[in-house]
């Protein structure tokens, strides 16, 4: 392609935009364009450009004055979007509403106090594109706290929708909870009380979440932290009947939630309310002393049903996991000999030369603390006197416990017809899945800890913020899956199992990936938190032309092949 000048006798030339066309042996002019009225400059200048001349280096052209990480926030904002986040929180645009969509992306985006994620969202101090993207810049502190206040009120209305989007009449309701260590102490929830991240002696508030089969979050809440687990139950029924309108449900819980005076004082004789959950070990060992619960079942396979008249109307699967029974036995014996090491010390001390341990009290004393250390007294022989200590394993007590290594049993009022012997293990085995939700929540992605409000409201807001971070993250990680090291065919690996009973594997597709460190496409395996990293690198710049008059714009980074792959999983555009 080429600009030709043509003569035209007496007349102005001819000037013509023309390419070069090869017809056999001849060379053909084609004429593309007559440019006769444009000015010379521009056909200098457009001949300059056919050249492959640089008309003004980019230095002089352009002045980059910002720019911001950009990709992650994109990310995040799409699927908020696309799973309708904002118009879950209000139907109604508002100030409020948009704080709180800032204040959940920033949660996932990067978790940190609400003084820095305000930080974040200024002008003069952002960190990403968040802000403007959701036009909240001149947000201060005082403007998220306004907005967490305006959150709360609506928290019944935004599980109701929550509810109706993933729960439907006769469906499975997994229900748990965790505890975490509170910051302060002016908090009227902060309390002492068990504490599950092994912080001793701290400050606690308990968190109940309850979630459909599948793991996604529908509600939760915040208990002071002297609440025992089962004294939750009785609120979450009421919020599943009456609140979501369940007539018929299943509802799921551990053996610490649904324990046999919660059972039999709110969800026996309740029509359509269903459950399944656990038995302790003691009640297990009454199962076997009483010859309901046959040992020798195990001989030729690991699940099956028993009955027993202490259980009426109820279904009893027993399970046998070998695996499970060689880490409690291996956890046994190293708890064992711990406690023998520390009881070995008390001994020692009786017998030293000088400033012996002396009295019955004292010496009873030092061995309560190491059998409440370690829980394992009922596996000891104690004998104590004014001098001295003498111990041994109860070998007996031992054995017994042992033959029941590896075996639970799950009861459960669903009959047979509706709930099959394996769906049943593999229902109750959804829990699992509210674990990983406490575990993002806690740990790995939304950080919810640590805790510094001071008014119960506000620390109830902040839980549910992070909440629906969880059900934004849980929509993103289901999408992104084949380019994470999640298990993204967790279809077939459930089909190679075995039994139920058996211990879950990964696919063949995700162990490949984890070994390859590479996906189907040959594109990097990411984490969540290091693909988020990765798409934040992609910016978005403040350009300034440097030509008189000209204004500035936006021009966004083209995306690595990784980072577009990532945008077309979630069905968002990184240009938003």
């Amino acid at each position: 392609m080429y600009v030709d000048i043509v003569p035209n006798r007496g007349s102005p030339p001819a000037v013509l935009l023309r390419e070069s066309v090869r017809d056999g042996m001849k060379v053909r002019k084609c004429t593309l364009s007559n440019l006769s009225d444009w000015p010379s400059s521009q056909v200098d200048l457009l001949r300059r450009v056919l050249r492959g001349e640089t008309l003004v280096p980019l230095g002089d052209a352009f002045d980059i004055l910002r720019s911001r990480p950009h990709g992650h926030v994109a990310a995040v904002l799409g699927t908020m979007r696309r799973v309708g986040i904002e118009a879950l929180l209000d139907r109604e645009s508002s100030p409020a509403r948009d704080r709180c969509a800032a204040m959940i992306a920033a949660r996932i985006v990067e978790p940190r106090s609400k003084l820095a994620t305000a930080r974040a969202l200024d002008p003069a101090t952002l960190t990403s594109t968040l802000g403007e993207m959701l036009s909240v810049e001149a947000s201060d502190e005082d403007d998220l706290y306004a907005a967490m206040d305006w959150l709360l009120a609506r928290q019944a209305r935004v599980e109701k929708r929550l509810a109706k989007r993933h729960l439907a009449d006769g469906a499975l309701v997994l229900y748990d909870l965790t505890s975490t260590y509170f910051e302060g102490r002016t908090c009227p929830l902060a309390k002492l009380g068990y504490s599950r991240d092994g912080k001793k002696g701290t400050l606690q508030i308990g968190i109940g979440l309850l979630c459909n089969a599948e793991g996604c979050p529908v509600a939760v809440e915040v208990f002071a932290g002297n609440v025992g687990d089962p004294k939750t139950l009785a609120t979450q029924i009421e919020k599943l009947r009456k609140r979501f309108t369940l007539s018929r449900l299943v509802l799921v819980g551990d053996r610490g939630v649904l324990t046999e005076a919660r059972i039999t004082e709110e969800l026996r004789g309740v029509e359509g309310l269903d459950w399944i959950t656990a038995l302790r070990a003691p009640a297990i060992q009454s199962l076997v002393e009483s010859g309901s619960l046959q040992l020798s079942l195990f001989d030729q396979r690991d699940l099956g049903e028993i009955a027993d008249p202490r259980y009426p109307g109820e279904r009893l699967v027993v399970c046998k996991n070998p695996l499970l029974a060689e880490e409690r036995a291996r956890k046994r014996e190293d708890l064992l000999q711990a406690t023998e090491r520390e009881l070995a010390r008390v001994h020692a001390a009786t017998v030293r030369a000088k400033r012996a341990l002396r009295g019955k009290d004292k010496i009873a004393l030092r061995v309560g603390k190491v059998l409440g250390r370690f829980k394992m007294g009922k596996h000891f022989r104690l004998t104590i006197d004014e001098t001295s200590l003498r111990y041994e394993r109860d070998v007996t007590r031992i054995a017994e416990e042992a033959a029941l290594d590896g075996i639970y049993v799950l009861r459960t009022s669903v009959a047979a017809d509706k709930l099959a012997t394996p769906d049943v293990v593999r229902s109750y085995k959804r829990l699992a899945s509210v674990e990983r939700a406490f575990r993002s929540l806690k740990t790995v992605d939304l950080m919810v800890r640590p805790i510094h409000h001071r008014k119960a409201d506000r620390v109830r807001a902040h839980v549910l913020l992070c909440m629906l971070a969880y059900y934004v993250e849980w929509h993103m990680r289901r999408a992104l899956a084949p380019m994470l090291f999640d298990d993204d065919d967790k279809a077939a690996a459930e089909a190679a199992r075995r039994s139920p009973v058996a211990p879950a594997r990964r696919s063949k597709r995700a162990l490949r990936k984890a070994a390859d460190k590479h996906d189907e496409n040959g594109l990097p395996t990411h984490s969540f938190r290091s693909l988020l990293r990765d798409l934040a690198t992609l910016a978005k710049n403040r350009v300034q032309p440097k030509a008189s008059g000209a204004l500035p714009f936006d021009l966004v980074t083209t995306p690595t092949p990784v980072q577009q792959r990532a945008f077309d999983l979630l069905g968002v555009s990184c240009r938003m």
